[in-house]
């Protein structure tokens, strides 16, 4: 098997039903700020903008459904949106992959390209103590995507 290193949490997601309604207070109470960029990512059918508290620790991911087809919506629908995920970096996305099914989580999503990350790959697993992990690959390896912010 490949090496796997430590894993490098990038950022925590959380489900809203509108961002530009959220974000005036997830800004204030945070503290936080934000570059005014929202990605739209139709593979994930989800548009997404990324908050900062400090230079160089893990960011909080806003998530708003695009569509009734989206992974989230049942989500927001059912639970009213919140704390949704968190996000590691890995420089083995393969291998990162093994391993967390080695522990018995379940595969949800295969890696696909993502729009808000250059085309660098994302991957979604489900571990047994129900907790939603987005792995992101540390560099791209596909051909990067086309994005609009």
């Amino acid at each position: 098997m490949d090496e796997v290193r430590p894993l490098a949490l990038h950022h925590v997601g959380f489900v809203v039903a509108d961002i530009a309604s959220a974000m005036e207070g997830f800004l204030r109470s945070l503290n936080a700020s934000w570059n005014q960029q929202i990605w739209e990512d139709p593979l994930q059918r989800v548009k997404v903008a990324f908050l900062t508290t400090s230079p160089g620790v893990p960011q909080i991911e806003l998530v708003e459904p695009v569509g009734d087809r989206s992974p989230v919506r049942k989500f927001l629908v059912e639970k009213g949106g919140g704390l949704h995920h968190c996000c590691y970096e890995t420089d083995n996305l393969k291998a990162e992959l093994q391993a967390f099914r080695s522990r018995r989580a379940i595969l949800v999503r295969p890696p696909q390209p993502a729009v808000a990350f250059g085309g660098r790959r994302i991957a979604w697993l489900l571990t047994q103590e129900n907790l939603l992990v987005e792995l992101l690959e540390t560099t791209l390896v596909a051909s990067p995507l086309k994005s609009k912010p």
